[in-house]
């Protein structure tokens, strides 16, 4: 880190030095997405948390779940062995393995910038982290899309929607980073 940028910048991460390029990543991203609509269907991730709940609830409880329109039309006739819910499954495991091969993989509940803040309270972390992740999943998905929908697939195909998610979703960030780290994380 250069000298001349204040404390307050500095990285929770013990080496901030990226693994590889940005740019590198974008590729990587665009050609999975060229990959997936050639052999499937664009890249989609929440949508099978909705399949997923409609599978488990009609298993559980048929009843509850065929009350449901939203359910009952998501989960009829899917099996969880599609190409969504292995896209899935291999975001954290590719994570994960990204992790181990860079020797980067940390064990840590509670970032540092959170810890300045907030306090070392995991369970606070883990609701807060919880909270934030249900209110863009749930935005995602009241946009008729998802994230990842929205911000690759949709962009590369120019949808208009997509694009204006996309700015209401990194302008709500910034925001929300202010207000929360807004001196810069030291504690309240």
């Amino acid at each position: 880190m250069k000298k001349d940028v204040p404390d307050r910048y500095e990285t929770s991460h013990e080496d901030a030095r990226p693994v590889f390029p940005w740019w590198a990543g974008g590729i990587g991203i665009g050609l999975v997405l060229i990959v997936a609509v050639g052999l499937v269907q664009p890249i989609g991730v929440s949508g099978q948390y909705v399949v997923l709940d409609g599978v488990l609830l009609h298993s559980v409880l048929p009843d509850v779940a065929s009350r449901s329109p939203y359910l009952a039309k998501t989960a009829q006739g899917w099996t969880l062995a599609t190409y969504e819910f292995f896209f899935v499954l291999g975001i954290p495991l590719g994570a994960l393995v990204a992790a181990m091969v860079t020797a980067r993989f940390r064990t840590r509940v509670v970032p540092i910038e959170w810890k300045r803040r907030f306090g070392s309270n995991p369970g606070r972390r883990l609701v807060w982290s919880f909270v934030g992740g249900f209110l863009l999943l749930f935005g995602a998905r009241f946009g008729g899309g998802c994230t990842s929908g929205h911000m690759i697939s949709g962009i590369s195909q120019l949808a208009i929607s997509s694009f204006l998610f996309s700015a209401a979703l990194f302008i709500s960030a910034i925001i929300t980073a202010r207000v929360l780290y807004r001196d810069g994380g030291s504690r309240c």
